[in-house]
């Protein structure tokens, strides 16, 4: 779900001019969140960042490379709800990766300072791939800085035919929030 997100970090492209940059994630430097909305109540979460690696061409705006998330790390702090989660939601005995395949960026990055990205690619959750488009916020210190990296979507989960956790006195939505914030190195400049 989370992934999508991480993936964000891709757009971390190098000053126009240059070939081919790779933006390398931190995966102990990246922070995965989710929120669902409930009844009486919202189910806040996080996942872990495995790996990530995005190559990207300025010139051209084509990306490749991935970005991916442990599904078996999605935790809420109540074991019997995320052994649920991980059973009849996630299903992560099966699909223990949640995959974002890097495809292109909009948007040409500043040296320093924030600049406002469109990073668009195929999400991939428990075995089915959705096309996605996230925003994303992209700052930078200074050329050879880590680079940080935010974004915010939704994951329309019950949608995409993963099952709603729902029972007869607790409704959950039927999307999930997503907020990543990640941090990583930019080569190639």
């Amino acid at each position: 779900m989370l992934l999508g997100a991480a993936a964000l970090l891709c757009i971390l492209s190098p000053p126009v001019g240059a070939q081919q940059a790779v933006f390398s994630f931190d995966p102990s430097a990246t922070r995965i969140r989710f929120t669902l909305g409930a009844t009486l109540h919202a189910v806040h979460g996080t996942m872990q960042l495995k790996r990530g690696e995005i190559h990207f061409d300025p010139a051209t705006g084509n990306a490749s490379g991935e970005v991916v998330v442990d599904a078996t790390s999605a935790e809420t702090g109540n074991k019997s709800r995320d052994h649920k989660m991980h059973k009849e939601v996630l299903e992560s005995a099966m699909y223990p990766e949640i995959i974002f395949t890097a495809e292109h960026v909009s948007g040409a990055i500043q040296e320093t300072g924030e600049t406002q990205l469109q990073l668009t690619g195929i999400f991939e959750l428990a075995g089915t791939k959705h096309p996605m488009t996230l925003p994303v916020s992209f700052h930078r210190a200074a050329p050879g800085d880590s680079a940080h990296a935010r974004t915010t979507f939704a994951v329309p989960y019950v949608e995409w035919g993963l099952r709603n956790p729902s029972t007869l006195f607790l409704r959950v939505s039927d999307h999930v929030d997503m907020e990543i914030e990640a941090t990583g190195r930019l080569s190639g400049e």
